[in-house]
């Protein structure tokens, strides 16, 4: 057997970028973002279950961090559009490996399924394992 090296049990660093992205509704707003620039109400709309306030609450949290950007468009009405920064695209392959395992290891039960066509594959297969 291999010997691994194994990091400390705490590193700030890590620790604080965990609790980050790992905020309630932080991750899936993520995920709803990276397609592009999104407005309010496509996060909402691609987001179950989570309440305006919040999200407007958790993308204020991840633009102060960086990781988002709130874009104003200057017509009538203001539109206002949010975008990953280079710092949130920085994120994907976080994402990516998280999904994998997700995919691997979670198991969601039917009542849990939401209607996005990008994972209700993975989930259909979760909940048949």
């Amino acid at each position: 057997m291999e010997n691994k090296v194994v990091p400390t049990a705490f590193c700030p660093t890590f620790h604080k970028a965990v609790e980050l992205i790992g905020k309630r509704w932080s991750g899936a707003i993520i995920r709803a973002m990276r397609s592009g620039r999104v407005r309010f109400s496509d996060i909402s709309d691609a987001v179950p279950g989570l309440h305006d306030r919040l999200l407007s609450e958790r993308l204020k949290e991840l633009e102060h961090e960086g990781i988002v950007e709130r874009v104003v468009i200057p017509e009538t009405p203001v539109r206002i559009e949010y975008r990953l920064t280079c710092k949130g695209q920085d994120l994907d392959g976080v994402m990516d490996a998280v999904s994998l395992w997700a995919q691997r290891w979670v198991t969601v039960s039917p009542e849990e399924i939401t209607v996005d066509p990008e994972c209700a594959e993975a989930e259909a297969a979760a909940v048949t394992r």
